[in-house]
């Protein structure tokens, strides 16, 4: 499971000082651009090179509890399933051991050109199945 740190600011949060709701998909998806570059293929090169991008297809999210201003939160991210053109991740965010967020996101590759599904990368698919089904990354 891969692992990365973020701080609440106030530009995340709504007056009362709260994250807004849709700020948690944001988190996440800087861990998977995090973990995609500890896994040594960044979101940019995989553009440059291969012309790939990522659409999210379906985020189903449970809000468990409230984060705030200046919280250090610690968001999670865990390969359930990885195909020739989707993957699918378990993903949650913590304040500490206190539970905030949980969300099962689905992705899919687009070629960045024809906006069309297209493959990953051979090395891409084995670096991110080394994490498959829980196993350490």
């Amino acid at each position: 499971m891969f692992r990365s740190n973020h701080r609440v600011y106030y530009e995340h949060t709504d007056s009362g000082g709260v994250v807004y709701h849709s700020n948690y998909l944001n988190f996440m998806e800087r861990c998977r651009c995090d973990w995609l570059e500890a896994i040594g293929h960044d979101v940019v090169s995989l553009e440059q090179n291969h012309q790939l991008q990522w659409v999210v297809k379906q985020a189903d999210v449970i809000f468990h509890a409230p984060a705030r201003l200046f919280d250090e939160l610690t968001v999670s991210c865990e390969v359930l399933h990885v195909g020739k053109v989707k993957l699918e991740v378990q993903q949650a965010v913590y304040n500490g051991a206190e539970l905030l967020c949980s969300a099962r996101i689905k992705l899919a590759t687009l070629n960045s050109t024809s906006f069309k599904l297209t493959a990953m990368p051979k090395a891409l698919i084995e670096a991110m199945r080394k994490g498959e089904m829980g196993d350490e990354m």
